[in-house]
């Protein structure tokens, strides 16, 4: 069993409170594997299955476990970043038929609100400047890398299920995942 140490950061400017997972030795000289993952309360405590959230969260302190070394950081960035009662009001709108993307576009936010700036300080607080990046997401590397870290990507697929398919392929047609098919990420088991 790992045993991560635990680091809290707060936000200046939203009072937010951020973590940050760590494993073993990190070293500035050396790709660490990190992953930038942020909050969901249905996916990664209640265990929905309507994205994949929870799924990539396990996946990544397992594979940062079984290298020994690496770093989660969990962003309070709830619903890409529009809040868990909001997030409720998005699932109302996809249940009638629309798409994530169109549901927080509906409710007048962006199609994706999260912020990755206050990474920054993070990851020098804790000495990492090469990232091997736990991630599908192309925004997450563009924020890293016009902070100037260094960054490699390694893909964190899971599985999709009936409930997450619609999801996930939107997440690649509209947002610009990189996932497994160009649509999804790797099929469930039939």
């Amino acid at each position: 069993m790992a045993v991560f140490d635990l680091f809290v950061f707060e936000e200046v400017a939203t009072r937010k409170e951020h973590l940050a997972l760590v494993l073993g030795e990190v070293n500035a000289e050396q790709f660490t594997l990190v992953r930038l993952h942020s909050e969901c309360m249905t996916g990664d405590a209640l265990f929905s299955l309507r994205c994949d959230c929870g799924a990539q969260l396990e996946k990544a302190m397992r594979l940062i476990a079984d290298k020994g070394t690496g770093a989660l950081f969990y962003l309070r960035q709830e619903g890409r970043g529009i809040g868990l009662v909001n997030k409720i009001r998005a699932y109302q709108l996809q249940d009638q038929g629309l798409d994530t993307v169109d549901a927080n576009l509906h409710l007048g936010f962006a199609d994706d609100q999260r912020n990755y700036d206050s990474c920054e300080q993070m990851l020098n607080y804790l000495g990492i400047r090469k990232i091997k990046l736990m991630s599908n997401n192309p925004r997450k590397i563009q924020a890293l890398q016009k902070m100037g870290f260094e960054v490699q990507r390694t893909e964190l697929l899971t599985q999709e299920n009936r409930y997450n398919q619609s999801y996930l392929r939107t997440k690649a047609k509209r947002l610009g995942h990189l996932l497994d098919n160009g649509v999804g990420v790797t099929a469930a088991p039939r």
